[in-house]
């Protein structure tokens, strides 16, 4: 909960609720916590939405505490359902209707947004929990013989519709059994680990890798995802996913080594070597295939030192936001190593982060006054380095210094510190707020350094022009050569069409500003419509060669996954050489 208000406080829900209710499906993370907006960033909050406390004397939504119920028949046959109890186990595959909802949805807004208001869409008809590698074989080709459609479920943080069963069939969800360590390999640095394995057990496993393995020394995975605490490994892969760290350790296309896949054809295994020549990479055409290609089951990864120890950490304060980009392309591009962490925050972001974090009650609110920067212009910056000591000393000594070439004011490491405590705690605020009728959601794409301020401006003009929204963006995971935008709006909204509307005017804001569809989100069913606009024709095409390949009878995450069986008509072509 938040520090006691001054003034009046709203009655978050803090209470606990059914484990077999709809809130315990779209709730974010720890069902018995909540995370309540300071009071600063309340009056911030009413001040935008021109709303009073009176407004927030009532839950203005269904706050999801009845247990989940529903009509939406089985299709599979006893003899099916009894075929896939025999390789699975009696105990290991569930019909009633809470277990079935459970892996349908993620959580994205839309998703929130119907199971509040109940709408059951789409579902499976049967949730598997597989224990081996050999069990998910096993699934896959008996479901390949009877065309039955299957769809994996990982840590349920899906924010593009890429879970949600749109052909029931069968959803293998692989929390319960399926997270083991299958070899650990100090000498190559690599450790093989089943695809539901979730990123805090990850974490854990090699940072006791001593005790575990016997190991020199203890590691770290250097993938820390917003979702990581509610994210799976296999989730992270087929998603091409990007961990907050990325910017030095790499995303996580970087990070995987190998891969095992069970597909409708037979199972595909990818080597271990780091670099080859041996024609196309069939590991990154297998990544980011979001199970329309088979289902991963064992993922082999490298690992690093893990050494705390090294942690550099800092902040700053930029004029401007123009002046805070050319500061960032400057870090780098100057060739002196990357942060791990790279965040800069453009005014409005600055502005909801200062009240988010306390700076603005701080003695540094006006030392800002002082120093000439403008509240709605002045642009935070935060991250720290990682690696040997002498490397993220050097790195983070450099990255000071360009930034006070650029006139940044520097905060110390305290706001980064501030940053660090809350980062995966961010998204609880999301149903505290909604539960008053208020919408957060994030879209993301990537941009060069070139096209990046049409982009900014170009998508923010897009969120802005409904009345009374708040957009923040970052920059984060950055490159040499550009970066990933990453925007964050906040409206008042409850119904689930008008909110699919506003998200599908986002994503066309994006094509149309010439940025990608999807830095590290993915793509799944929501996204999927704009996917060959982005591509380009001739190279989807050789998406749909792949599907035909592995998938012959489109069983695989069917129903729009990469947009791959959507008709014609639901596809948005934007670009002048696709039309």
């Amino acid at each position: 909960m938040s520090h006691p208000y001054k003034g009046f406080e709203p009655k978050w829900l803090n209470e606990p609720f059914s484990k077999n209710s709809y809130r315990s499906i779209f709730k974010w993370g720890d069902p018995a916590r909540i995370k309540a907006p300071k009071e600063n960033l309340y009056q911030l909050i009413k001040e935008t939405f021109e709303l009073d406390d009176t407004y927030f004397a009532a839950y203005k939504e269904d706050l999801g505490l009845d247990d989940v119920k529903f009509e939406h028949p089985i299709r599979l046959t006893e003899a099916q359902l009894a075929t896939l109890r025999a390789i699975v186990g009696d105990d290991y595959l569930r019909t009633d209707d809470y277990a079935r909802l459970s892996v349908a949805y993620g959580k994205t807004m839309y998703d929130i947004l119907r199971l509040r208001n109940k709408i059951v869409e789409n579902v499976p008809d049967a949730v598997l929990y597989p224990e081996s590698k050999e069990q998910i074989e096993q699934v896959v080709a008996f479901c390949a013989k009877e065309r039955i459609p299957v769809y994996v479920y990982g840590g349920g943080s899906s924010v593009t519709r890429g879970v949600e069963c749109t052909r029931g069939g069968i959803s293998l969800d692989m929390r319960l059994r399926f997270n083991k360590v299958i070899s650990f390999n100090e000498v190559d640095q690599t450790i093989t680990v089943e695809a539901g394995m979730s990123g805090p057990k990850l974490e854990e496993t090699l940072n006791n890798a001593q005790k575990l393995f016997g190991a020199k020394r203890a590691y770290t995975c250097g993938h820390f995802p917003q979702s990581f605490e509610y994210s799976s490994v296999g989730g992270w892969v087929v998603t091409r996913g990007a961990g907050q760290n990325s910017t030095y350790y790499g995303c996580i296309s970087d990070i995987v080594i190998g891969q095992e896949y069970a597909t409708p054809i037979g199972n595909i295994k990818t080597d271990t070597y780091p670099r080859k020549a041996t024609g196309p990479d069939l590991g990154q055409i297998m990544m980011g295939s979001e199970g329309a290609f088979g289902v991963l089951t064992h993922v082999t990864l490298k690992f690093f030192r893990h050494m705390p120890e090294t942690i550099e950490r800092f902040s700053f304060m930029f004029r401007d936001w123009e002046t805070a980009r050319a500061a960032a392309r400057e870090i780098m591009q100057c060739e002196a190593g990357h942060p791990s962490v790279f965040r800069l925050s453009d005014p409005e972001e600055t502005q909801l982060m200062l009240r988010l974090y306390g700076v603005d009650e701080s003695p540094l609110a006006k030392l800002f006054a002082v120093k000439g920067f403008k509240e709605g212009e002045m642009c935070l910056f935060l991250g720290f380095t990682n690696g040997e000591a002498g490397f993220s000393k050097n790195c983070a000594k450099v990255t000071k210094r360009i930034a006070k070439q650029y006139g940044g004011m520097s905060l110390t490491g305290v706001v980064t510190q501030s940053w660090e405590k809350g980062r995966f705690d961010d998204p609880y605020l999301r149903d505290t707020i909604q539960d008053f009728g208020l919408v957060t959601d994030t879209m993301e794409c990537t941009v060069n350094w070139s096209n990046m301020a049409q982009v900014h401006r170009d998508v923010r003009a897009y969120c802005k022009s409904r009345p009374h929204t708040i957009c923040m963006t970052h920059m984060s995971h950055v490159y040499p050569q550009g970066a990933n935008l990453y925007f964050i709006f906040i409206a008042k909204m409850s119904d689930p069409a008008e909110y699919k509307a506003y998200h599908a005017g986002i994503l066309d804001a994006i094509q149309k500003a010439g940025a990608s569809m999807s830095h590290h989100h993915g793509i799944g069913k929501m996204f999927g419509p704009w996917l060959e606009g982005f591509i380009g024709r001739n190279e989807y095409d050789v998406f749909r060669a792949l599907k035909t390949h592995f998938d012959p009878d489109n069983i695989m995450n069917p129903g729009g996954t990469l947009g791959l069986d959507l008709p014609e008509s639901e596809k948005r072509f934007l670009r002048e050489d696709i039309q």
